[in-house]
């Protein structure tokens, strides 16, 4: 009797269901930052990276980049300043779809996350090479992202969202 309530409660344990959960990995560290703009300056604000069918989009707040060297970090909180959403496409996705007027039709969005929670963390040097150009150095800092059925992406590995330049 002991071995078949041993073997009930092992079967009922590994039978359970995580439902529709779903564990995703975003790594987006090693993909380049883009822009629609030929040239970035202290009014951008739209930038994303893009890796196949993935995209990351952040949307900053409003004087977040200046042509000055930045006194600290400049803090820009997520939802509330600036905004950061994860997408996934039908297939795979170019600058075009971000930059046109129109955006095609395809590929269409299988889902969007906004991301509920966190930090955009700007510091901005002077180029050592050039005084009219400035780097402003984007990190992600505490970014949760929970899907609309409440689900929260838990392996989140986008850290460093990458360098942006400007110049006077």
């Amino acid at each position: 009797m002991r071995r078949f309530l041993t073997l009930l409660s092992a079967v009922l344990i590994t039978a359970c269901s995580d439902g529709d959960l779903q564990i995703e990995t975003i790594d987006f560290d090693d993909t380049p930052v883009q822009f629609c703009d030929s040239q970035t300056t202290t009014d951008s604000n739209f930038f994303f990276k893009i890796s196949g069918d993935q995209a990351l989009i952040l949307v900053l707040q409003d004087g977040v980049l200046a042509n000055e060297v930045s006194d600290g970090t400049i803090v820009s909180t997520v939802p509330g300043q600036s905004r950061l959403i994860y997408r996934i496409f039908t297939d795979d996705v170019s600058k075009t779809y971000f930059c046109d007027e129109l955006p095609p039709a395809e590929p269409s969005v299988l889902e969007e996350v906004e991301a509920a929670a966190g930090e955009i963390l700007v510091t901005t040097l002077q180029s050592e090479s050039d005084s009219t150009v400035f780097e402003h150095n984007i990190v992600l800092s505490n970014i949760s992202l929970v899907n609309d059925k409440g689900e929260r992406i838990t392996d989140l590995r986008i850290n460093n969202f990458g360098t942006i330049t400007t110049s006077e």
